[in-house]
């Protein structure tokens, strides 16, 4: 039979690919099947992927470990595909659960084949990219494109294997007089979502995807592609966050979710952006009530506009806020975001900081095993069992460089040596120990009460 992943539940069936996301969880797989089948969450898995390399999948939603995304690919000015691969290599190792190929720059169907060729996670894409590189090199500009260009570039990433893609049908001609008359501080910071808002105001047209949107989703229905509906207008400064052209895109996304699940296609919605800490947990509880439970794949969020340099961690910070309240998949932020094409290293640093984030929100949720994990590494350091606590670490390679580099002559770490609070307390208690059976045996012997 076949179905996609949301079909199969819907009709009671455990697939393979639930039964797998259920042992990673720790979960019984009828609750998997459950969630899936409430499009609560979603397994992105193409069917051309799986057949070939996808050997990680991934569950996010509801009940499940907060996620992480990497980002990854070229651009204008850096087009280096042997440093893609490796920036992907890098992520899995820290531990991205998916990643998305952004490439800007190159041959992209080349360069998204390249990667695809080594990814064992689910990967993303956005495909309007695709349909402004052809554009630019068969017809001359974006403005050019007609619909079915659009409709072919992503019938050609889903044939290419691609799980999931940001799909920007939420932006509408409305949405843009909206925006207009807001006064928006940064008008419009989503690449793809640009791109459609400049064709569509050039040609005074309804957004292409959104017309065709029956089209996209027979697509994704034949490749069991999910579709991550992509936020064009998402605040990029914390000044536009709550804002009346983000909400009203929303509105558009949550009756988008809603054709999705009827036509047995896996749905997530994208999110923001820039949000003060103090609104972060209202565009949660905004987002799931109106997409009615939809996974939810925040950028950041970004609490603050002013980190640049170190925006991975004022990301890190906002993103567990986030996944506290509810969000499911975090996409990293690093060290370059707002400045440049991201190194290898910056990969690591973001998807380190962000899986930080994500285990925070998680021990705040209660998801299986997060409190164990922090309990085990408690025990081990107070019992200064190093090897066990550079295992347990959620960058083992970081922690045991930094701890072989500033040894100790001592049992204890350089920090404080012989003067180990957790040393000296077990010293005293076990001599105390020791005093007290001393004295008991010396009773015995005595035979005094």
């Amino acid at each position: 039979m076949n179905l996609t992943q949301l079909e199969a539940a819907k009709r009671g069936i455990v697939t393979p690919e639930m039964e797998y996301v259920a042992k990673v969880e720790g979960l019984d797989p009828r609750v998997v099947m459950e969630g899936v089948a409430r499009g609560e969450i979603v397994i992105p898995a193409n069917k051309i992927h799986l057949s070939k390399n996808l050997r990680k999948l991934t569950g996010i939603g509801k009940g499940l470990r907060t996620k992480v995304n990497a980002n990854l690919g070229t651009s204008f000015d850096y087009v280096n595909v042997e440093e893609e691969k490796q920036k992907l290599l890098v992520a899995v190792e820290a531990g991205a659960d998916t990643v998305m190929d952004l490439s800007t720059g190159g041959d992209l169907r080349a360069i998204r084949k390249a990667l695809m060729e080594i990814c064992e996670v689910p990967m993303g894409s956005v495909p309007v990219y695709e349909a402004e590189f052809e554009a630019a090199k068969t017809k001359g500009s974006i403005f050019d494109l007609e619909p079915d260009d659009f409709i072919k570039a992503i019938e050609t990433h889903a044939k290419d294997g691609v799980d999931f893609m940001t799909i920007h049908a939420g932006i509408t001609l409305e949405g843009l007089r909206f925006m207009k008359n807001q006064g928006r501080t940064t008008w419009i910071v989503s690449r793809g979502g640009g791109l459609l808002a400049a064709w569509m105001m050039y040609h005074n047209r309804e957004n292409p995807l959104l017309e065709r949107f029956d089209d996209i989703l027979d697509i994704c229905r034949t490749y069991d592609v999910t579709i991550s509906l992509g936020d064009s207008l998402r605040p990029g400064s914390i000044a536009d966050s709550f804002d009346r052209p983000q909400i009203h895109e929303l509105l558009v996304l949550g009756e988008l979710v809603d054709r999705c699940r009827s036509a047995g296609v896996q749905v997530m919605v994208e999110g923001p952006g820039h949000v003060p800490l103090n609104e972060i947990q209202a565009q949660v509880i905004a987002q799931k009530k109106i997409t009615k439970g939809a996974p939810f794949y925040i950028l950041g969020m970004l609490p603050t506009d002013v980190a640049a340099g170190w925006d991975h961690i004022a990301g890190a910070i906002g993103g567990a806020v986030a996944g506290w309240a509810g969000a499911d998949m975090l996409c990293y932020i690093t060290p370059a975001e707002h400045l440049g094409l991201p190194t290898v290293e910056h990969v690591r640093e973001g998807v380190i900081a962000f899986k930080i984030a994500a285990h925070v929100a998680d021990i705040a949720k209660g998801i299986n095993g997060a409190w164990e994990w922090d309990l085990a590494m408690s025990r081990a350091r107070y019992a200064l069992d190093w090897e066990t606590q550079l295992k347990l670490a959620l960058d083992p390679k970081k922690a045991r460089e930094i701890y072989e580099q500033r040894a100790s002559k001592t049992v204890a770490c350089s920090m404080c040596g012989p003067f180990c609070p957790m040393n000296l307390v077990e010293k005293f208690v076990q001599d105390a120990k020791k005093a007290r059976e001393e004295v008991r045996e010396m009773l015995e012997k005595l035979a005094l009460p």
